[in-house]
């Protein structure tokens, strides 16, 4: 009976142990096939180490094609410099070495080896931590020439202390352009490790910035050598961008709008210089300046936050005067409708009429001029910027061609309302108040006096890109061109070639050039002797422009002593290079003596538009098509041939004889 139960318990414990060794089995064979993956991972981490190879963001390239006769080279607005990052695998590192090695690093980096924050990271349980960043090639070397020496020493892995290659933006031209082309940040994305653009043209065209990151493997093990790591996969560079923007010219343009904003002592000012044939921005001025290189400077404080967004399109205002001679070539356009349907037409330009002060429908106070004029034509009416011609003219069109005709055709012809598709994020549209629409208050957007505040530039609202595009319709004989910033952009493939890739941007035709022609004349007597802006005169080319001096709403009321000043000017005006947009945000309103009044559109904008438009016009080595047209003290000025002094001389006569 006892000797069973001894067998019985023998039996037991063989089922036991085989149920035990089953189990191992079963456990072994899920670890090396089931979980393979998992634990071959877990091996690598604790054996290799995997490095990410950054790779090259693209670059934007300055428009040197647009000087002709002269070599096109490179000339980078932005390039990435490889920098390197130093880490340490605190795990690794020999215990009885780490403040020696605390102690050469610090003096390296210029550190204090007994600051806690950086012993810290030397004494957690890590396999990496970031002790510095971006340093300088130099810098690296003699770390690792150090390091190199000291690990074989003492027979201590090398991956202990490694680098990390990255590559960091850094700007040769300063803050040139800095609104515009923005930056990436230093630090990237926790997850993705992708560059985090801080917003322009960085942020518009990042996926196509972006490349792809390579992969290097490092082996850790004290007899590893590090220039034995392999490289898994290259890095794949982004792609370049060539922009429409030429240096030297937003060279030009920062430099004079730096000096009209001092001037003026103005609040900020900035500027736009756009090819009227083409769309192209040639240059796009902001002061005060953003650097993106210390862009951190600039969000941590309020104050300068702003200087980081691109104004001409995030900005928008009520332009005023400029909207004069737009509004008159949209009466031309009226009559030219009516005519084609043998009707009689709404004015004659050459005509004279009646603007002493008059009183509109709807309008509490009556619109009259700066100085009173009995009569005038239109292009008196443009030399004077008077205020009651083109409101006069305005109510006979909508009373023969109907309002919803007028605000559609401010939309359609000059994009007024309507975003210009510039490749910058943040566009403001504007505003163009819409017939039968109520506002929020319960108003109508477009009451009885809007056509009146519209032909005076008043009651809309738009962005300085958007005046260039609407005065490059009048500069270029009629066409609504689409503002652009890239003039192609070029992908390098792994075989070293070069792939190219246009954009087509579409232009319509939207005016007559008879159209474009009669109001880009009237606007040449504006920088002349009588007009309101002889300072925009740019002796030796023919031009062509408009003042702007708009009060801007200041506690819900129109201010007296706070404006919106603007030039906008055409040149040259036989054959047009550039429309150039020149705004100052709340000059100081002031008299001076000798000069006027400081606020005046006609005075520093003006200003400032002949000195871009001479030094970019000299730049680029364009002939002088006014010869004659100099100073009258200067010997080469000739008033016979000089252009345009003959029809201002006549204008004068004519102004006279229906004035006085």
């Amino acid at each position: 009976m006892w000797k069973r139960v001894g067998i019985d318990r023998d039996f037991a414990l063989i089922f036991v142990l085989l149920l035990l060794f089953a189990s191992l089995l079963v456990r072994f064979f899920i670890i090396q096939v089931g979980e393979e993956e998992k634990w071959s991972s877990l091996a690598k981490k604790q054996h290799y180490l995997t490095l990410a190879l950054p790779h090259k963001r693209g670059v934007f390239y300055s428009n040197t094609e647009i000087k002709y006769g002269q070599p096109h080279e490179k000339v980078p607005f932005v390039v990435d410099v490889m920098k390197y990052h130093l880490y340490i695998d605190p795990k690794l590192m020999p215990t009885g070495f780490k403040d020696e090695i605390i102690g050469a690093l610090a003096g390296f980096l210029g550190r204090d080896p007994h600051a806690a924050d950086f012993r810290k990271d030397f004494f957690l349980r890590s396999r990496s931590r970031k002790v510095a960043a971006f340093l300088s090639h130099a810098e690296a070397d003699k770390i690792e020439s150090w390091w190199n020496e000291y690990a074989r020493k003492h027979n201590i892995p090398k991956t202990v202390v490694y680098f990390q290659k990255d590559f960091r933006r850094l700007y040769p031209f300063g803050s040139l352009l800095g609104q515009v082309l923005h930056t990436v940040r230093l630090d990237r994305d926790p997850h993705t490790f992708a560059s985090i653009p801080t917003g322009g043209l960085e942020q518009y065209f990042n996926t196509v910035l972006s490349g792809k990151d390579g992969k290097r493997t490092l082996l850790r093990s004290p007899h590893y050598k590090m220039e034995a790591d392999t490289e898994d996969s290259p890095p794949v560079a982004g792609c370049d961008i060539y922009l429409t923007v030429n240096h030297t010219l937003q060279a030009i343009a920062e430099r004079e709008l730096e000096k009209g904003v001092k001037r003026a002592r103005a609040k900020g000012g900035w500027c736009v210089v756009m090819d009227p044939h083409t769309g192209h921005i040639l240059a796009t001025a902001q002061y005060p300046f953003f650097n993106p290189e210390n862009y951190n400077e600039y969000y941590n404080d309020a104050a300068k936050t702003a200087d980081t967004k691109p104004k001409c399109i995030t900005d928008c205002f009520e332009p005023g005067s400029p909207m004069k001679p737009l509004m008159l070539a949209l009466a031309l356009k009226a009559n030219e409708v009516r005519r084609e349907k043998h009707l009689s037409p709404v004015f004659d330009p050459e005509a004279k009429m009646e603007t002493m002060p008059v009183m509109f429908a709807g309008r509490a106070i009556p619109v009259k001029d700066v100085r009173n004029h009995k009569y005038l034509n239109m292009k008196m009416a443009i030399q004077k910027s008077s205020n009651v011609y083109p409101a006069k003219v305005t109510e006979l069109v909508i009373k023969t061609m109907a309002i919803s005709w007028l605000r559609n055709q401010l939309e359609m012809v000059f994009g007024f309302g309507t975003p210009t598709q510039v490749e910058l994020s943040g566009e403001n549209k504007g505003y163009v108040p819409t017939p039968g629409k109520i506002l929020p208050s319960g108003l109508m957007e477009w009451s009885l006096p809007t056509p009146y505040s519209l032909a005076m530039g008043y009651n809309l609202m738009t962005n300085s890109l958007q005046m260039a595009r609407a005065f490059s319709v009048i500069a270029n004989g009629g066409y609504l061109v689409t503002p652009t910033l890239v003039k192609k952009i070029v992908r390098h493939t792994e075989a070293g070639e070069e792939e190219v890739f246009f954009r087509e941007r579409p232009k319509t035709k939207v005016l007559s050039k008879k159209i474009c022609r009669s109001i880009l004349e009237a606007m040449k007597y504006s920088t002349k002797p009588g007009g309101s802006a002889h300072l925009a005169d740019v002796f030796g080319y023919t031009e062509a422009g408009k003042t702007g001096t708009s009060e801007k709403i200041v506690d819900g009321q129109y201010s007296k002593s706070v404006h919106f000043s603007s030039f906008v000017g055409i040149i040259p005006a036989k054959k047009p290079r550039f429309v150039i947009y020149v705004c100052l945000d709340e000059p100081e309103k002031k008299w001076i003596e000798g000069y006027g009044m400081n606020h005046f559109g006609g005075k520093r904008p003006a200003e400032t538009f002949r000195a871009i438009a001479t030094d970019a016009l000299e730049y680029l080595g364009v002939m002088r098509d006014d010869p004659y047209g100099r100073p009258s003290q200067d010997p080469r000025f000739d008033p016979q041939k000089a252009d345009w002094y003959p029809e201002v001389k006549e204008l004068t006569k004519l102004y006279d004889e229906w004035n006085h």
